[in-house]
């Protein structure tokens, strides 16, 4: 395997929940392209989806508390007294500060350290998933070395970072994409110079587009061919009950309240049972409010599972619920990558007119959209879709033929892999259509 020359800066690997950060490292490497992961925490998760295994990139761990590796922090910060750039480096850090006074502000400095220490000299760019904390560490460390970064925006990052902290990050960065068309009007606002930066490269030529869109998109050749018809299950029987699904991490965005509120006012003589997989820290809380809604009996809790338990489950179930909408702190979801996931399976989708949904899912075209954060007209549209299996069959056939012509991987990917390969100096990557068949193994 080639030196690595990019190195990959992420806040955890491996996470069960960052499909697409996987993807999108699979099928880089898959281009050719010689990486290095670099991850501020260790994994939590004993299960791995299968796709990690493939993935070749040597994995190093930052010290998620500096009190745990001082060694390494004294040494980041001995070989920084040496660095030209640490005033640089120094006078940022302190503006920073003082706009951000906390544990965290220091963390990342001091990871940024150890980084910019261990680095292989081989390493000529640094690419960093969410414009939050690993861009910081990433900011920090591309500062003091005298290389340059990019970064992939998702969601949390864009919504939740403070304005003045986007502009500057935007600002530094050579360059960066974003997986919504939501998320990158937002960046495009924030961008300095006040400039409109197009989405698409302009015509007749020209330097790129500093900010631009990626969607992840799905390698359909990691995933089975849909299951036969599913049968017309309409809840009329008891013994055979509509089997509903959801997938997401126990948060507050992704809408297990208001799921299990409209779950509770549907007609007595409407028969389902949910299916619900993810783990985070509102699972305890959501247990108890199924149990005080008197749901306990019909909805299981099946923590975070490894993508192919979840892909079976998808090929068992007759609906797929995912109810996202703003958290409080304003936090939200870009374009979860599991309504691609589900439309692969023919598993028709519900959803909420919300972030970057909208973006692949027409509602009443490829699966039906309610407002987010609206139990009533969930349970209207859950009602509707129960009772009507042929409109869920015309629905997810939709949903599918949208994610083959549209969302496939390998625009965004060649995108990415272009201008990392630019900014790390290595030879123009081949592009899918001209690489031969199965060279790209890819993963959500």
């Amino acid at each position: 395997m080639s030196a690595p020359r990019i190195a990959v800066v992420v806040k955890g690997y491996p996470r069960l929940s960052e499909t697409f950060v996987a993807q999108e490292l699979l099928a880089l490497e898959a281009r050719g392209l010689p990486l290095a992961i670099w991850s501020l925490r260790r994994p939590t998760e004993r299960d791995r989806h299968p796709m990690h295994a493939r993935i070749a990139a040597p994995v190093a761990y930052l010290p998620e508390y500096l009190h745990e590796a001082p060694l390494r922090v004294l040494a980041g910060l001995g070989q920084a007294l040496r660095r030209p750039r640490l005033p640089r480096l120094l006078g940022l850090f302190l503006r920073d500060l003082a706009r951000d006074p906390s544990a965290s502000r220091l963390r990342r400095l001091g990871q940024a350290l150890v980084l910019a220490r261990e680095l292989p000299g081989s390493v000529a760019h640094i690419h960093v998933h969410f414009l939050h904390t690993p861009a910081s560490v990433a900011r920090y460390a591309a500062l003091l070395t005298g290389r340059g970064w990019s970064f992939s925006a998702h969601a949390k990052d864009i919504w939740t970072t403070p304005d003045w902290e986007l502009r500057e990050k935007l600002a530094d960065a050579a360059w960066g994409v974003t997986c919504t068309r939501d998320g990158l009007r937002r960046l495009e606002a924030l961008a300095q110079p006040p400039r409109a930066l197009p989405s698409v490269p302009p015509e007749g030529g020209g330097p790129p587009p500093r900010l631009a869109l990626a969607y992840h998109g799905l390698d359909l050749a990691r995933f089975p061919a849909p299951p036969p018809p599913r049968p017309p299950r309409d809840g009329t029987d008891p013994a055979d009950p509509l089997r509903l699904l959801c997938v997401g991490r126990m948060v507050a965005k992704k809408g297990h309240d208001d799921l299990l509120d409209a779950l509770a006012t549907l007609p007595a003589g409407l028969h389902w049972r949910l299916a619900l997989i993810g783990g985070g820290e509102i699972r305890a809380a959501t247990e108890a409010r199924a149990a005080a809604l008197g749901l306990a009996d019909r909805v299981a809790f099946r923590g975070a599972l490894a993508q192919p338990a979840v892909i079976a489950a998808m090929r068992e179930a007759d609906l797929f619920v995912l109810p996202t909408k703003p958290a409080p702190g304003g936090d939200r979801d870009g374009l979860p990558n599991v309504l691609m996931e589900a439309a692969s399976q023919d598993l028709p989708i519900l959803a909420t007119a919300f972030a970057g949904t909208p973006e692949f899912i027409a509602s009443g075209t490829h699966g039906l959209l309610v407002p987010p954060g609206d139990p009533a007209a969930l349970a209207g549209a859950l009602a509707r879709l129960a009772r009507d299996p042929d409109l869920r069959r015309r629905l997810a056939g939709a949903a599918r033929a949208r994610l083959v012509a549209d969302f496939a991987l390998d625009p965004g990917i060649d995108l990415i892999a272009a201008r990392l390969a630019a900014s790390a100096g290595l030879e123009p990557v081949r592009e899918a259509a001209a690489r031969p068949a199965g060279a790209c193994a890819c993963a959500s």
